[in-house]
């Protein structure tokens, strides 16, 4: 009797304790969609990316490098609808960010632009984390489209310190100093050994 008792009262308190209250269920969603709006506002004021070429040879490339071209064209796209059209545009961007190793230029082929291409990627990727999680935090978003705003132009200007670079004239004799401290042309220490007969 105890325990039928017992369980008769434990069912009606788990009974009574599941019962939701639609009057409060219909004030969590009311909540929940302002908070949503609030970020929605906010990452919409905070993605402004900068996708003009800030020097010529930023501007040039784009006609050579096509990888370049269309991240810059897909940077400078603004989404304007809703959260999901900027968890679109987060993913696109991190697949032309991937792309921007592509068919760089055998001139910028170097381990600096490849450095600040792998930066501008890892903070497009972490964009593109943020915004699909469940709970946005859409301030540590905005953060990360200024610092891709500044690793692209700070990748724009050392294409540029390259190309000033390669068009200053070596001097006369500079070639073979060059090739005197290049130690993969030394003579090698080791000598033939002889052969006895």
């Amino acid at each position: 009797m105890k325990l039928s008792f017992s369980t008769l009262l434990l069912l009606l308190v788990f009974l009574s304790s599941c019962q939701e209250d639609p009057k409060v269920r219909a004030l969590e969603q009311k909540k929940e969609m302002l908070k949503r709006d609030a970020i929605f506002t906010n990452i919409n004021k905070g993605w402004n990316f900068n996708a003009q070429p800030i020097n010529e040879t930023a501007r040039e490339l784009t006609t050579n490098w096509v990888e370049w071209r269309v991240f810059l064209n897909e940077l400078g796209q603004k989404p304007k609808s809703s959260i999901g059209a900027f968890q679109q545009k987060a993913k696109t961007l991190s697949k032309r960010a991937a792309e921007l190793n592509n068919n760089i230029p055998i001139k910028y082929n170097l381990p600096e632009i490849k450095s600040r291409i792998s930066v501008i990627t890892t903070k497009i990727n972490a964009i593109n984390l943020y915004i699909h999680l469940n709970q946005i935090p859409d301030k540590k978003i905005v953060q990360l489209a200024q610092e891709i705003n500044a690793e692209a132009a700070s990748m724009q200007w050392q294409l540029d310190e390259i190309k000033r670079k390669s068009e200053i004239k070596m001097e006369e004799g500079e070639g073979d100093m060059i090739r005197m401290l290049d130690t993969t042309r030394a003579i090698p220490n080791n000598p033939e050994p002889k052969i006895i007969q």
